[in-house]
């Protein structure tokens, strides 16, 4: 056995199906090494940096972690946007590189770069092999960190230790992994409680750190008449259709549920770390609880922090808080979120026949045809806005996507992550053209593997969420910086192998989301939609109107003056609005 197939077999012994990479001269030995046996499979990609985010989707969704690899230098670098996604989602993902040889180094080497001053912000840990004695002790402790920190980690492999004897084989055992309940002090908890018991109105903001007490999360809520409000990355945790749930916050977020956290005289933060202060009250009683210490007060001033997982508090706390009585506030609040998806539906009905077709009726029709334990990776950009304000991730179904890191192209590459975990799940993909764009180099990949996720396009031919970032700050938008230009996607995907439609009317939506669904091939709806519909957040201040006002004052004045693309812009625009 030698060096590589010794990292090989620890990384069997772990269950790792899948490495997601590209190879290529220092990589060679471990391809040889993964070439020889039938446990683990090599998913080739056609780049580095999709490899790492499908890797990144399988430690978000699989319980275990995810692990992609490259070569030297170059592929080295290409894997770090998807890495920096896993680290900002908290996913465990093991990183595999290659390295010139051990004498070479620090001698301006071809392809030589100083991998580990490049990876040292997105890894919380590098085991950089120097000797095939030390390799199992820094091999297994990178995914003793990874695993229980939820991180990324890198293991490094120079092209010359690769190929060595394995030693210390004796040392080889399983990664220990952590299942300890972290719970607070029983004078911390009693003075929750109080501040609890004391207040009229709470307000609960939870985040995906209540993945696992869900249930109790729901139950605290209905004793204290409180609602939820959730994150982004929490809506496949507390679906639309739960007792308490308001919605969303933030800027793609909706009345009730800003209102719900900012008019309430205690809120609860549970298990996030939401960044966006302005969403925060400034002067309310907040009560904090998170597994991570460093999160607490980072965002907003807090009156009590309870270092915990969400579990543990919980159940603490409802066997010391007092039945709440006055439900006014949230029932006021659970009638507005009824009447905003009552209003958001009629938004999405098919017979809304403007064209170019309005975004939101794809993502209402796969909400409701795809599987209740269907997988969504959300891309970067208005297909979030659209997937979180129309769709209901309901039952044992999940969402992904780069919510923290905000990168563009997480898309398709995760969906394949996913496909490969989960063979026998709805693998559903939304994607802005612009993204799309950016990876569908590996749409062949999913092909090759025969891997039937349905990846829905939204072709506006236009950098959307680019265009409202614009306008919120006063500018016109620049229609030649934001055009994005596409060929027939369904086209490509039948060049590719896979199948799919182009989709220009709505009385052909819902059957193209049919169709998607039935296909046992990679399938593209070529979703041909307007690039005029507005997303406004559930606040507008005074800096956001006046962008918006100066935005539009500059758009009219600049038709007035003979630019066509403006004079479409407004007149999309206001088609979108009076639909």
């Amino acid at each position: 056995m030698n060096v590589s197939e010794q990292l090989l077999k620890i990384l069997q012994d772990e269950g790792v199906k899948h490495i997601f990479g590209v190879a290529g001269d220092a990589l060679n030995p471990l391809v040889d090494a993964i070439g020889k046996q039938d446990i683990i499979e090599w998913i080739g990609v056609n780049h580095e940096g999709n490899a790492s985010y499908a890797a990144f989707a399988q430690g978000e969704l699989n319980g275990n972690f995810g692990v992609c690899a490259s070569t030297v230098g170059p592929g080295a670098l290409h894997l770090i946007n998807g890495l920096y996604n896993a680290k900002k989602e908290r996913s465990p993902v093991i990183a595999i590189t290659g390295q010139i040889p051990i004498e070479h180094l620090g001698t301006n080497y071809h392809q030589e770069a100083d991998l580990k001053k490049i990876y040292d912000d997105v890894c919380k840990y590098q085991a950089i092999i120097r000797s095939p004695e030390e390799a199992p002790r820094v091999i297994l402790r990178a995914i003793r960190i990874a695993v229980n920190h939820q991180c990324v980690c890198r293991i490094e492999l120079p092209a010359d230790i690769a190929q060595m004897k394995a030693e210390n084989k004796d040392y080889v055992h399983t990664v220990f992994r952590s299942n300890s309940n972290i719970i607070p002090s029983q004078e911390e908890l009693n003075s929750a409680a109080k501040l609890i018991n004391e207040s009229e109105k709470i307000g609960i903001l939870a985040g995906v750190g209540c993945r696992e007490a869900r249930d109790e999360v729901v139950r605290f809520s209905e004793m204290l008449k409180a609602p939820i409000t959730h994150t982004l990355r929490a809506s496949d945790v507390f679906d639309h259709k739960m007792e308490n749930v308001v919605g969303l916050t933030g800027l793609i977020g909706n009345p009730s549920g800003y209102q719900a956290v900012m008019d309430c005289d205690l809120l609860i933060m549970l298990g996030t770390d939401f960044p966006y202060t302005d969403f925060l009250p400034e002067n309310t009683k907040t009560i904090q609880v998170d597994l991570r210490p460093e999160n607490i007060g980072n965002r907003t001033s807090v009156v009590l922090g309870l270092h915990s997982d969400i579990k543990s508090t919980i159940t603490s706390l409802t066997g010391l808080c007092e039945e709440k009585q006055d439900d006014r506030f949230v029932k006021e609040l659970t009638e507005k979120f009824r009447d905003w998806k009552t209003s958001n539906n009629q938004k999405a009905d098919p017979s809304s026949d403007m064209e170019p077709l309005h975004p939101h009726i794809f993502a209402k029709g796969v909400s409701d045809i795809a599987s209740d334990d269907a997988i969504f990776t959300i891309d970067t950009g208005t297909a979030a806005i659209w997937a979180s304000n129309f769709m209901n991730f309901h039952a044992d179904r999940r969402i992904i996507g780069s919510f923290n890191h905000g990168s563009m192209a997480v898309g398709l590459p995760a969906a394949i992550g996913a496909q490969l975990q989960f063979p026998n799940r709805e693998v559903w993909g939304l994607i802005g053209d612009g993204a799309f764009n950016m990876s569908l180099q590996d749409f062949s990949t999913a092909v090759n593997n025969n891997l039937p996720i349905k990846i829905i396009v939204f072709n506006n031919s236009q950098l959307g969420f680019v265009k409202i970032e614009m306008e919120e700050a006063g500018l016109a938008p620049n229609f030649d910086a934001l055009k994005v230009d596409n060929f027939n996607f369904a086209e490509y995907a039948k060049l590719c192998g896979g199948d799919g439609v182009k989709v220009e009317h709505a009385k052909d939506i819902m059957s193209a989301i049919q169709e998607a669904k039935r296909s046992t091939k990679p399938f593209i709806i070529d979703a041909v939609v307007t690039n005029a519909e507005l997303s406004l957040p559930p606040k507008i201040g005074f800096e956001e109107a006046k962008g918006f006002g100066i935005s539009k004052i500059k758009e009219i004045f600049r038709a007035f003056n003979g630019e066509k693309e403006q004079w479409e812009n407004i007149k999309q625009e206001i088609e979108a609005y009076f639909d």
